[in-house]
């Protein structure tokens, strides 16, 4: 299992929300860039960035996350305002390993399926969910869409991997939603990064046992709940 410390970017800064609503933040950087080689240097093997800004549609942190590729000799994934095949393009041109489409995923699935044949693998779902069902643009609108059946729907057009978000528990420290990833690993067969509520290693241990290929941190990372080394030495437990 891939553990993937997480950077989201307001304005610049390294930031967390509280189950993504923007007007409950918590500023922990200044230094976005200096915060990945942080964790480069723990031994993390993949980092996850978040454009906020992007994802709202209120402009783009892309040259940060630029930035951040290049700084790194780890492979950095990311996702946030990511519309158009001109945006994959642009993105995967900054060094970035991966994109993660989310709301384009709901609204233009063909977007989804074109990028698949152009990219493969380097192209990721993020299915944010509310109560089972999808929530889109920045998180700040819920869809009608059942996060199940978009997943079903994704891997039917190729997609290899989603991360799945259950946005009540993200940010709370409350422990993830396990019946939701077990629900989802067993739904399908793509790998599912689970992301939300991480707040201990102990959730760790148990997101392991339902089968993720990788888990999120955040938030806990930050306040010093789940130390990154140590979730890394679980991710590698046989």
């Amino acid at each position: 299992m891939t553990v993937f410390p997480a950077i989201d970017i307001i304005n610049g800064k390294c930031v967390r929300l509280k189950q993504g609503q923007y007007d409950k933040i918590t500023i922990f950087s200044d230094d976005p860039v200096s915060m990945a080689l942080q964790f480069q240097k723990a031994g993390a093997k993949f980092v996850h960035v978040v454009d906020l800004d992007g994802a709202r549609g209120d402009g783009s942190n892309r040259d940060i996350i630029g930035t951040i590729a290049k700084s790194l000799d780890i492979p950095v994934q990311t996702g946030g305002g990511i519309r158009t095949m001109e945006d994959i393009d642009e993105v995967l041109g900054l060094g970035i390993t991966r994109v993660i489409l989310g709301t384009s995923a709901v609204k233009n699935p063909h977007l989804v399926a074109d990028a698949v044949k152009k990219y493969g693998d380097r192209i990721v779902v993020g299915i944010d969910a509310k109560d089972g069902y999808v929530a889109i643009e920045g998180w700040e609108k819920t869809s009608s869409v059942k996060a199940l059946e978009l997943a079903e729907k994704m891997e039917s057009m190729g997609v290899s991997t989603i991360i799945y978000t259950d946005i009540n528990t993200d940010g709370m420290l409350a422990g993830p939603n396990i019946f939701a990833m077990k629900e989802m690993v067993s739904a399908v067969g793509m790998d599912v990064i689970a992301s939300g509520g991480v707040s201990s290693l102990k959730d760790i241990r148990k997101l392991k046992e339902t089968g993720v290929a990788g888990v999120i941190v955040g938030k806990a990372i930050y306040t010093g709940d789940v130390e990154l080394k140590q979730a890394l030495l679980i991710a590698e437990e046989l």
